[in-house]
């Protein structure tokens, strides 16, 4: 049993030093130094922010699943 247990810990040890490995290498320390003709532009407001990754996405969810409604309707009641 104690060698069973001892695998276990040593393949959780492996995969957990490995993910953060993998993490560490992932990381945004290396964006800081800006490449031949990096020219970020302005950064976001708030505001802007919140339209573009969660108002928008919620809008074009709605029109889609209205059209898709609309379309279901139509065929509904011609039958």
């Amino acid at each position: 049993m104690s060698n069973k247990v001892n695998k276990n810990a040593l393949r959780a040890g492996t995969i957990t030093a490995g993910t953060a490995l993998l993490l560490l290498m992932s990381s945004s320390a290396f964006a800081l130094t800006r490449d031949d003709g990096d020219d970020p532009g302005p950064g976001l407001s708030v505001g802007e922010t919140l339209g573009l990754y969660v108002a928008a996405p919620i809008v074009l969810f709605l029109v889609i699943a209205g059209l898709v409604m609309i379309g279901d309707k139509s065929r509904k009641t011609k039958g």
